[in-house]
């Protein structure tokens, strides 16, 4: 019997307040184009390269979101070079939540969204 439920994300929520301000962050982030025109509430969908989704969700028109950051990373973007990337994110003036950590096969570091969602970004 298939299970109902699949082995796979589709989409990943980040809750934001101001999704104009969050759409130019992650696409300065992804090197992605922003058409600020097209952006229209209540949540905004990156294309991505594979599966998993990121949309943004700012909610219904005429509210601000209250959001409530985790304190740990909510997800991951990968890179393949991870100092590089460090260097990029301080370039952009991007919040550093943490140095890069790294372990035999695998380095990471985090940084915060607008609304100071931790996101990690990571090699491995």
């Amino acid at each position: 019997m298939n299970n109902l439920i699949k082995n796979q994300v589709n989409t990943i929520f980040v809750h934001v307040s101001d999704l104009e301000e969050s759409v130019k962050w992650y696409s300065q982030l992804l090197d992605q184009e922003a058409d600020l025109s097209k952006v229209s509430r209540p949540v905004y969908n990156f294309t991505m390269n594979h599966y998993t989704g990121l949309t943004l969700d700012a909610g219904p028109m005429g509210t601000t979101k209250k959001v409530i950051p985790a304190m740990q990373p909510l997800f991951n973007f990968h890179t393949d070079e991870i100092k590089e990337a460090y260097e990029y994110i301080k370039k952009l003036g991007y919040q550093l939540e943490s140095e890069i950590v790294e372990f035999d096969d695998f380095a990471y570091f985090n940084i915060s969204d607008p609304d100071g969602n931790v996101i990690m970004i990571c090699n491995g």
